[in-house]
């Protein structure tokens, strides 16, 4: 994990030492290092982000919203949320309001094409339209980001009509900076005819990722210290508890606490919002308080698809490979994997976290990986030499790997029957980091780092009660989260 494939939240100035230094996220090997010599950081705000919403662009998921009569004001509100992006280089809505009557819409939170941050908003009495873009680019696919939107079109000021905050710090530098006029009034916060939408515009411009701490603030404009901090001990920038702010009529607070309503609204203003396409199911663990790991669309082969918030993999007819995002050098770290389509071959394990994952062969070196065909592939190890045939696996199956760095194990499960377990020196912390991997030829998986994608039927958690599995997690062992890393010693 790297500043360019994700990380953890956190502002320019740490971490400091000989490591590293971030830019709005850590890179998972400081971490590791700062962990080590006892200088990683603990969060010391006790606030917690229990849930988010995972959206699947491909399945079209949002969440709706008309309201039964207008905001208070359509010219002064906020909008903040926590967001974690899985795609990238699309337009991907995250917060607007579309009305289909006159085409008009606002674009309140959207990632462009080229992933900038924008906002777009026609006005609806000819006060000329707005329309921002940031110079800056948001691709961290493992970090979660703080947005803030406030807007006050009766600013004098031009500039001060639309303020965009990330991660607590005021956005200056935009490719586009066209402001509406003084006064001027927008397709939000309005009553019938507009459809205020989580994850979309209208029905378009999905959006896929992780969703947390949605809140519309009617008629207030706030920066973005009212809805988080910069901790005083570490400087990470952490959420803070919003109930007790003034939401206003048509203000609406979304924390997907329940999975039976993901749009239900905690606000107090019962302005509960409609699911579209998603189940129970898209109720995530993943949040910006406790982020877990899943894979790297920037770390995979061109033929790999990635969804469901990429946790599920899947591929044609070549050879390819998809990496995870959250390396290990130390520690014993457990995850699961059903495996959801085995024509030709679907491969598991680990490998380097020094190789991209691009092609098939770029993690043969140094890897550990178990085949639906029953093979255990051991290459580029001090004990290199396949495992004859155990047990195959195929759809249905749930793989389950458990790796040692302070004994060098790798263990394979199939349905929570111990299949194989290999130990070589090579796969200890001294020598290499090593991350989660998977190879795929007309096969596919679904991922469980923690935070599953699928149905589980009996629930386990790890050693430090986090997580959620299918089978029981061998005695020790953690799930792939940031809350974890604070376990390595």
């Amino acid at each position: 994990m790297s500043k360019q494939n994700g990380g953890i939240i956190g502002p320019n100035n740490i971490p400091t030492g000989a490591f590293g230094s971030a830019s709005g996220v850590w890179k998972l090997s400081d971490a590791i290092n700062y962990k080590r010599q006892g200088t990683w950081p603990v969060v010391l705000n006790n606030f917690q982000i229990d849930n988010s919403c995972r959206f699947n662009d491909g399945s079209s998921d949002y969440l709706s919203k008309t309201f039964s009569s207008a905001s208070s004001s359509n010219t002064t509100f906020t909008v903040s949320t926590w967001v974690k992006r899985s795609k990238l280089g699309a337009n991907q809505d995250v917060v607007s309001a579309y009305q289909s009557s006159s085409g008009k819409q606002t674009d309140l939170i959207r990632f462009g094409s080229g992933d900038d941050l924008e906002f777009y908003a026609h006005t609806t009495n000819s006060s000329g339209n707005a329309d921002i873009q940031t110079n800056r680019v948001f691709r961290d696919v493992g970090a979660w980001y703080h947005i803030v939107v406030r807007v006050d079109t009766t600013q004098g000021t031009a500039s001060n009509r639309v303020r965009i905050y990330v991660n607590g710090v005021q956005e200056t530098s935009f490719s586009t900076s066209n402001y509406m006029n003084q006064n001027g009034t927008i397709v939000w916060g309005l009553g019938s005819g507009v459809v205020h939408t989580i994850g979309a515009v209208g029905t378009s411009n999905y959006f896929g990722g992780y969703v947390a701490e949605t809140v519309y603030l009617d008629n207030q404009s706030l920066d973005a210290s009212s809805f988080g901090e910069f901790d005083s001990q570490t400087g990470i920038w952490v959420p803070k508890i919003v109930t007790g702010l003034t939401f206003g009529t048509n203000g609406f607070y979304q924390n997907y606490s329940n999975a039976s309503a993901l749009g239900e609204d905690f606000s107090g203003e019962d302005n509960d919002f409609t699911v579209n396409n998603l189940t129970s199911i898209d109720q995530s663990i993943d949040s910006c308080t406790n982020n877990f790991a899943n894979l790297n669309a920037l770390s995979k082969g061109s033929n790999i698809a990635l969804s469901n918030g990429n946790f599920s993999a899947s591929n044609g007819n070549t050879d390819n490979s998809v990496l995870g995002n959250m390396a290990f050098a130390n520690g014993k770290w457990y995850w699961e994997a059903k495996c959801t389509g085995a024509t030709t071959y679907a491969t598991i394990g680990i490998t380097l976290a020094s190789v991209d994952g691009s092609v098939h062969s770029a993690v043969d070196a140094g890897r550990v990986v178990y085949s639906n065909t029953g093979y255990i592939y051991r290459e580029g190890l001090s004990g290199q030499g396949n495992v004859s045939p155990v047990a195959t696996f195929t759809t249905n199956d749930i793989v389950g790997i458990a790796f040692n760095a302070q004994n060098g194990s790798v263990a394979f499960y199939k349905n929570g029957n111990l299949i194989n377990t290999t130990v070589d020196s090579q796969l200890l912390y001294t020598n290499n980091q090593y991350i989660n991997a998977a190879g795929l030829n007309q096969g596919s998986f679904d991922f469980n780092f923690g935070s599953p994608t699928y149905a589980i039927s009996s629930g386990n958690v790890d050693s430090s009660g986090l997580g959620n599995f299918e089978y029981p997690v061998p005695e020790g062992f953690y799930s792939l989260c940031t809350k974890n890393l604070n376990l390595i010693g």
